[in-house]
């Protein structure tokens, strides 16, 4: 078979972007968090990194889109180990049936969206939880919530437009497919929703930081910040432009409304936080441009460049207002993973409704594309707020979550770790004790 080697050098390049996203999440996560606890807060989206990338291997992309198990999830055993992905029986490359090149391209590019996804959890979570139980979490968490996800949206499951899904249940079928097919070009529901809600879970169970509410507890380092949202906007591209399965005119719009949607919610986020707080600052940019990020995510080819500069400024305003409700309810989403990535998925997700380029309210198109959206963001967002409760609630009665409130005032990167970002935080007397 001659394969198309364009297509295939964009997949790998859109997955090695999209593999950046995770180190450049935790540079973002790490600078907003105290300095006693940066490299505990770097170490939990890295391991997310290693234990995604060997669970995803063994059972993941088989429970993504192996044969399919009552719409919910993949047959794990199915290709297990990949076995009968990569080569057939002759032992030929098998071919993507999204494109032209071998189907191993695809493994790549989904491994790292599962990685990212389960990273982005961490944020809530700053401070306060043991390693070991938070890499138990990781790996139990997207074999339960994040492949089942994948594999009702993206695998032909529930979420998509196929004949058994709740779309074909709501509005029919043509042909085999949905009358009204849901949207989600790159994971608004599967990533952001379904970490978002997460997140929300996990705070709630786990409890609040101490001091939370009370005491300042500023970002230690907002070059961080600003570097993590610059490499996570260059890794987006991979993101969302990847997303179109090769190097075409789709992946060019996608680009583009991904580009122009983040501007506008940057700047939206700015304007709001001045006649909000009286200042536009360097956190409010970092935030406003992951906020455009996330909401741009399923709508990147569905929308025109006009209509995502309207989505951008929707998702800067109302993520800029949804970080302030975690102190008027009361729970301790640490890093504001609630505020951006589940109100950001949701208007992304719901938005599609009204400015997509078909079958959208406000192009002509009818109620039926924003029923549909609407009730896939709620089904993701009750599934993965129950399969999260079940397991955080199972790992808080046996590993237990919570370090000891010693280690969570003292600095949980030299009790657990047995070392410190920066010198005056203990990192000399460990030198000292070594020598």
């Amino acid at each position: 078979m001659e394969w198309d080697t364009g297509a295939a050098a964009w997949m790998l390049t859109s997955a090695s972007l999209v593999l950046l996203m995770t180190p450049a999440l935790a540079f973002f996560y790490g600078g907003m968090v105290r300095g006693k606890s940066v490299l505990n807060m770097m170490m939990m989206s890295f391991g997310a990194m290693g234990v995604v990338g060997v669970v995803y291997v063994l059972w993941g992309w088989s429970m993504s889109y192996g044969s399919d198990v009552a719409g919910i999830f993949g047959n794990p055993f199915d290709q297990f180990g990949l076995s009968g992905t990569l080569f057939d029986a002759d032992g030929a490359a098998i071919a993507s049936p999204l494109g032209n090149y071998p189907q191993v391209i695809d493994v790549a590019f989904q491994v790292t969206f599962a990685i990212i996804t389960g990273a982005l959890i961490s944020g809530a979570l700053a401070d306060r939880v043991k390693f070991g139980t938070w890499i138990a979490f990781v790996a139990v968490w997207v074999t339960v919530a994040y492949f089942p996800m994948a594999h009702m949206v993206w695998g032909g499951g529930q979420l998509s437009g196929a004949e058994g899904s709740i779309a074909a249940a709501i509005f029919g079928t043509t042909d085999g497919a949905a009358n009204t097919a849901p949207i989600d070009f790159a994971g608004g529901t599967v990533v952001h929703i379904n970490a978002g809600v997460a997140a929300l879970v996990l705070a709630l169970i786990i409890g609040k930081r101490k001091g939370f509410g009370t005491e300042a507890m500023r970002p230690h380092n907002l070059p961080f910040v600003m570097l993590g949202a610059a490499l996570l906007w260059f890794g987006w591209f991979g993101f969302n432009a990847g997303s179109a399965f090769g190097a075409n005119e789709t992946a060019g719009l996608a680009w583009v409304n991904t580009t122009v949607c983040t501007a506008a919610a940057m700047l939206a986020w700015l304007v709001t936080e001045k006649f909000r707080d009286g200042h536009a600052t360097s956190l409010g940019a970092a935030s406003g441009i992951v906020a455009g990020l996330v909401a741009i995510t399923p709508a990147a080819g569905a929308l025109r460049p006009v209509t995502s500069i309207v989505l951008g400024v929707v998702a800067g305003v109302l993520c800029a207002l949804a970080v302030g409700l975690k102190y008027k309810f009361g729970y301790d989403d640490s890093l504001d993973v609630v505020g951006v990535h589940l109100v950001g998925g949701l208007v992304g997700t719901v938005m599609i409704g009204f400015l997509a380029d078909e079958g959208g309210l406000f192009f002509g198109g009818g109620a039926n594309l924003l029923v549909i959206q609407v009730v896939i963001a709620l089904v993701a967002v009750l599934f993965s707020g129950l399969t999260t409760a079940v397991i955080g609630l199972i790992l808080k009665a046996t590993l237990g979550w919570r370090v000891s409130q010693d280690v969570e005032v003292g600095g949980i990167d030299l009790a657990v770790h047995g070392e410190t970002a920066y010198e005056n935080l203990g990192g000399a007397r460990i030198v000292s004790e070594v020598k």
